[in-house]
């Protein structure tokens, strides 16, 4: 029970600042520019606390919290599906990539800057 109630706290954080972000960042460039940030935010700070997971002892608590209630809530494969999907259905072909290959590189570049970063952190070199 203790776990749900971790998970739901996180959860409305991530789901309140994915609210926030969403609403301030505007389309760019013809693509969803918010939902992009926040994929890429919840992606960095998944790798971060993920690898240094592996590295120090940090309590699961906390990482239920973080990984699975705030960056879940936070970042938004059906949102990101359904905007690409418009993109398709619009016409807007070459959008629709642009935004499918930010998202999908940028976050896996992300989850990469945040292993770097908890191996500079924790002083573990590759």
């Amino acid at each position: 029970m203790r776990e749900l109630l971790l998970i739901g706290i996180g959860g409305f954080l991530g789901a309140v600042l994915r609210y926030v972000i969403s609403g301030i960042i505007p389309v760019k460039f013809g693509i969803p520019s918010g939902t992009l940030t926040v994929n890429l935010i919840g992606s960095l700070i998944m790798g971060f606390v993920l690898y240094s997971c592996l590295l120090v002892d940090i309590p699961v608590e906390w990482k239920i919290l973080i990984t699975t209630g705030f960056c879940g809530a936070l970042t938004t494969f059906s949102t990101f599906s359904y905007e690409t999907f418009s993109l398709m259905d619009e016409g807007y072909l070459l959008k629709a990539f642009y935004n499918v290959f930010l998202n999908v590189a940028g976050c896996l570049l992300m989850i990469y800057v945040g292993r770097q970063i908890s191996y500079s952190i924790f002083n573990i070199s590759l």
